[in-house]
């Protein structure tokens, strides 16, 4: 877990470091930085997570999570607090919503995700889950 964690805090330092912008992995400016807190500790966290801006208020972010069998922990922080903040590359800090979308516009949303990195059909094809998308809408 911590070799994560550090992976995770390096991301993070080189989008604040760049002013957005992410090399490793060829992120490019397509991450935000999203602030949570812990469903159950209460503990603030912060994830770097690939987005996609569906519209000037909306970036939508996928519970991929690299297609495990289980959503990843921030999804739940965001189900039981979605009010949260988010660290754009163009928009600097944005107060924003979350909220997970069903059905058809789930599914629009995933192909966004597909089409863009063809990395989340493999992440897709190894789990039985449907993969949760989230938008986030500016506040």
């Amino acid at each position: 877990m911590s070799e994560w964690n550090d992976w995770n805090q390096q991301i993070i330092d080189e989008f604040r470091s760049s002013g957005g912008t992410v090399e490793a992995n060829g992120f490019g400016r397509n991450l935000v930085l999203v602030h949570h807190t812990g469903a159950r500790s209460g503990t603030e966290r912060v994830s770097p997570l690939m987005a996609i801006r569906a519209d000037p208020d909306t970036w939508l972010i996928a519970a991929s999570k690299a297609g495990a069998p289980d959503n990843p922990a921030w999804y739940h922080n965001l189900r039981a607090h979605p009010d949260v903040a988010i660290e754009t590359p163009d928009d600097g800090e944005v107060a924003v919503r979350a909220e997970v979308l069903e059905g058809a516009d789930r599914d629009a949303a995933w192909e966004r995700f597909t089409t863009a990195a063809p990395g989340f059909k493999e992440y897709e094809a190894r789990t039985t889950r449907t993969i949760p998308v989230v938008a986030l809408r500016r506040r």
